[in-house]
């Protein structure tokens, strides 16, 4: 199996060679430049493959290259020999830089490699091979081409000394010394290199000699020398000789008429001046004079854009609305109507030609005092048009027809559409809103925006005239007979979202930086009726909107009169619109549980014996082979407890007795030992000590027994804790499932007998050895006392039916009904997983859930004592401010209405029962619209059980009751809310 494995091995390798070799042919034909796979360096033959494979270990050319001597390092790698090191780890570099180098930046990198004119036939000399450029690399002189034949630096470098450096002395040369590379020994003297060591001393006093024979000569006879392999001979750099290569042709543009013509036309105006000067025609001398167009870059882009608008030019007012768009909006922060006058009334002009697109009608606007009233198409820009709606409805419709509109009507639209996004971005700035909140003009344009016809081709326009109506209307004070007050309430009755957002917030913040406070009166039935079926809607900005509508309107007593008429007659019915609000109040709410410790929990003592296992876990262990059944057995009858131990002995012993007699050969007891080790190995928290006194004690530290046993599954057994009262001790009989425990109480405890269905006959006996046992009259189970209660007591003593109906309170719920029971118990604790929103402070027993109504009374013989906490849930909703201690958002909206209608519902009634109401009241408060005066309706009562205010907010009570419990941001509005409703409750 091993000689095919390598075999495998092998034979991968020699694919992966095989495919590098390939890849390698394949990349330098495509490239043009050869390839030498034989490559040799001191005779020995270099492995391409091999070579790639550990210069890209270490980080690839570069990296080599970059470090010292890191090329003789990898000439380490092919046992080239210590001698020459240095040249050896050059020719070794050179392998690589003409064959691998380029393919490794192709490959490895994934670049493109440089030209082979500056990589393969060039010098290996130096690196940077990744960075190298035809721009950035300059080809060595042929000097430094032989000045360095190594990669080696520092000062192995500066020791060794260079071939073109040494001196050498020429036999017959009289003492002539020549420079250039060592000569080869004469024929006659046999040459033997020092090996010793790679530098030679220099004499000052000294030239240096000819090598003479020494007595080992003898012994290299039959070697044969191949000067071709010695890196310093004249034949290894013949074979290592490189042509210079080509010098890049230096090319200089030559300038013509066509390459530079400003050169040219320049020489042509200076030839002209000089034949003119030489004529006696020159040029006026202009020097310190200001020619017209000079000197002078003209006015800014605010500037150019100002006057281009207001020059009635259509192509100048174009491009101002197209810049004037583009600085609103990104300068928009710093662009103001106060610094450019007349700004703003250049806009307004052109918005107001939107009329003429619809209607026969070209307004003027004008700005005296003494303004013509009698004609209709002017507009009193210092106070104001009153009439404004009555000339709209005066007007005549052109007939624009349903077909395509021209591109004179389209383009008039569009620089329209533009004029109104400039203003209604330049409103955003708080500045810009106060300047046109100063010009009643704006007031005229916004009605005369918003009252157009009903056409698409409008609708951007009308959004912009509502965006800048928000922005606006803050500053104003707007009654019901104003113009644009009306419009704007009808524009609530629209279909667009949009529209009817931007709308609301609008009205609702009317006079809102005013000391006055706004009065919304005059609202149609049917707008009332929306805005209700509006606050239904899954949106959360439509509901907010409708929500501070609804707060300043229900503010007026005469508006929640309306309300109460409409209710009556059953047009607005208010029951529900209260309910709606009182759910919004937990809008969002999460909960935050709070615990109070009432009594601290006490763990129960630990086991002291060890449990008897029932019959069917026994019979179940015992079927399992060693060492996995005493395993079985520890875990069942014990569990981890570090701070407890029992000695080994008793362990073993325990062990032994339970198990002994179902020994066999073929399964065997563990021994002392092999037990004690595998108790380790079951529980990881366990290890036997060894405890030193008098008299050593070998112990097992980290366990204890259980109080009940635990089967193979990993659930835990009850233990039956019938205690009759003559016994000494408590049943004990452990019982797995609950139906289980029930019929043995039944059975064993009760005596009743069981039928052959399996049911039980609760009016019989079962017999005791031929005797009727004696009856049992009351529940034995632990400390039960139930039945001895001082209610119970009354009632008489208790059937064998009721106690045995009783029993199974003791027991866990396992039935399907369970997770019900678990839902509505009320004894559990309120936790994060609880389901209880009802009470707001619940006591607990217990640190989980518990399963059943009624307690599961534990054996006293464990002396614990369970935990009391005191939980409290809080149902808080949205807050603001620094410290969170402000309501906001929907909730306290919804409180601040429902605060509203209690406060005002008595007003409103008293208001109703009056009888002299004056004309204005009458008006505004006419059924249907106008108010509920005219001397009809029912007569109603505010106050008492049968009032107003009991009818409306009595179904509710529990609902504000439990808020204000549990949401701790609105218990302050919802005190004020019932302290009021009390009132009109108890009159």
């Amino acid at each position: 199996m091993a000689a095919e494995l390598s075999m495998d091995g092998m034979n991968g390798a020699q694919s992966d060679q095989d495919r590098f070799f390939r890849d390698l042919r394949a990349f330098h034909a495509e490239r043009g430049t050869s390839i030498d796979t034989n490559a040799r360096v001191n005779g020995k033959h270099v492995d391409l493959h091999k070579l790639f494979e550990v210069v890209k270990a270490r980080g690839g050319y570069d990296a080599v290259s970059a470090e010292k001597l890191a090329w003789r390092k990898v000439g380490h790698e092919f046992n080239l020999g210590q001698t020459n090191a240095a040249a050896y780890a050059f020719a070794l570099k050179t392998v690589y830089y003409k064959n691998l180098a380029a393919f490794e930046i192709k490959t490895v990198h994934g670049k493109e490699p440089p030209p082979k004119e500056i990589l393969e036939l060039v010098s290996a000399k130096g690196g940077d091979l990744l960075s190298r450029t035809v721009e950035n690399f300059r080809i060595p002189t042929k000097v430094a081409q032989q000045s360095d034949q190594s990669d080696e630096s520092g000062d192995e470098a500066k020791g060794t000394p260079k071939p073109d450096k040494m001196d050498l002395d020429d036999p017959g040369s009289m003492g002539r010394t020549s420079r250039g590379l060592r000569q080869a020994p004469p024929q006659r003297v046999l040459f033997q290199p020092d090996v010793s060591s790679t530098r030679q001393p220099r004499h000052s006093s000294t030239q240096m000699q000819s090598p003479q024979p020494t007595p080992s000569a003898t012994a290299i006879l039959n070697h044969v020398y191949n000067p071709a392999s010695n890196p310093n001979s004249m034949s290894f750099n013949i074979a290592s000789y490189e042509p210079r290569p080509q010098m890049p042709l230096t090319l200089r543009s030559v300038l013509t008429p066509s390459s530079n013509h400003n050169l040219f036309q320049d020489k042509v105006r200076l030839l002209r001046e000089a034949n003119a000067q030489r004529m006696g025609r020159g040029s006026p001398v202009v020097k310190g004079m200001m020619l017209p167009g000079t000197g002078f870059d003209g006015p800014n882009i605010y500037v150019r854009t100002l006057h281009a608008l207001r020059s009635s030019v259509p192509e100048e007012q174009a491009y101002a609305l197209h810049h004037l768009v583009k600085i609103s909006h990104e300068r928009g922060d710093k662009y103001k109507f106060e610094a450019f006058p007349g700004l703003a009334e250049g806009l307004l002009d052109k918005v107001l030609e939107v009329s003429n697109l619809f209607y026969y009608v070209r307004w003027e606007v004008s700005y005296a005092d003494d303004y013509p009233s009698n004609e209709k198409h002017v507009l009193n820009a210092m106070t104001g048009t009153p009439d404004i709606l009555d000339r709209l409805r005066a007007l005549q419709t052109r007939d624009t027809g349903d077909e395509l509109e021209t591109e004179e009507f389209n383009s008039r639209l569009a620089k329209i559409n533009e004029a109104g996004l400039v203003i209604r971005n330049m409103s955003l700035l708080e500045e810009n809103a106060r300047f046109l909140s100063e010009q009643p003009i704006v007031r005229d344009w916004l009605t005369v925006a918003l009252n157009l016809p009903k056409d698409p081709l409008l609708v951007e326009l009308t959004h912009y005239a509502l965006d800048i109506a928000e922005q606006l209307t803050k500053y104003w004070a707007l009654d019901t007979t104003n113009p644009l007050y009306s419009s704007l309430v009808q524009q609530l009755d629209n279909v667009d979202r949009g529209a009817v957002l931007t709308t609301l917030r609008a009205v609702s913040r009317i006079s809102m930086n005013l000391e006055d406070a706004n009065k919304l009166q005059a609202v149609p039935l049917n707008i009332v009726q929306r805005l209700f079926e509006w606050m239904m809607l899954d949106d959360e900005e439509l509901v907010h909107a409708c929500l501070d509508f609804l707060y300043q309107y229900t503010a007026v007593p005469d508006n929640v009169a309306f309300l109460l008429l409409q209710n009556d007659h059953g047009d607005l019915p208010l029951g529900p619109f209260i309910a709606h609000l009182t759910r919004l109040l937990l809008y969002n709410s999460h909960d935050e549980f709070r615990y109070k410790l009432v009594r601290s929990g006490k763990p129960p003592i630990a086991a002291r014996e060890i449990p008897t296992l029932p019959q069917d876990l026994l019979t179940a262990i015992v079927k399992i082979e060693e060492p996995e059944r005493s395993s079985q057995w520890l875990k069942t009858c014990f569990e981890e407890n570090p701070e407890e131990d029992i000695t080994q002995i008793a362990l073993w012993h325990a062990y032994q007795t339970r198990f002994s007699e179902f020994s066999t050969p073929q399964n065997p007891l563990l021994p002392a030992a092999d037990f004690i080790k595998n108790v380790s190995n079951t529980f990881t928290s366990a290890n036997a000590q060894v405890i030193n006194g008098p008299s050593q004690k070998f112990i097992i530290k980290g366990i204890s027994p259980r109080h009940s046993p635990m089967d193979l599954s990993g659930r835990v057994y009850q233990r039956c804790l019938w205690k009759a009262p003559n016994a000494l001790k408590v049943c004990g009989a452990f019982l797995l499932k609950p139906k289980t425990m029930w019929e043995h109480v039944v059975s064993t405890h009760l005596g009743i007998p069981q039928g052959e269905d399996g049911s039980f006959e609760m009016s019989s006996f079962a017999m005791t050895n031929g005797h009727q046992p004696e009856i049992v009259r009351d529940c034995y189970w632990a400390s039960c006392s139930h039945f001895s209660s001082p209610i119970a007591s009354t009632v008489g003593r208790p059937s064998r039916r009721a106690i045995a109906t009783h029993i199974r309170t003791h027991l866990p719920d396992s039935t399907v009904l369970s997770t019900v029971r678990t839902k509505h118990n009320k004894s559990k604790p309120v936790g994060p997983d609880s389901t209880s929103e009802k009470s707001p402070s619940i006591t607990s027993t217990d640190t989980k859930p518990r399963k059943r109504k009624h307690d599961v009374l534990v054996d006293s013989d464990f002396d614990a004592q369970e935990q009391i906490l005191e939980t409290h849930l809080f149902r808080n909703t949205a807050v603001e401010g620094d410290k969170g201690e402000h309501p906001a958002g929907l909730p306290l909206t919804s409180v601040l209405i429902l605060r509203n209608l209690a406060r005002n519902v008595p007003k409103a009634v008293l208001g109703m029962e009056s009888q002299d109401r004056d004309d204005e009241m009458s008006d505004s408060m006419a059924l249907k619209g106008r108010g509920p005066g005219g001397g009809g309706g029912t007569m109603m009562v505010a106050h008492g059980p049968n009032g107003v205010v009991s009818k409306l907010y009595g179904p509710y009570l529990d609902e504000l009751w439990y808020v204000m419990a549990h949401n701790k941001a609105l218990r302050k509005y919802l005190e004020d809310l019932l302290a009021l409703v009390e009132k009109g409750v108890n009159g």
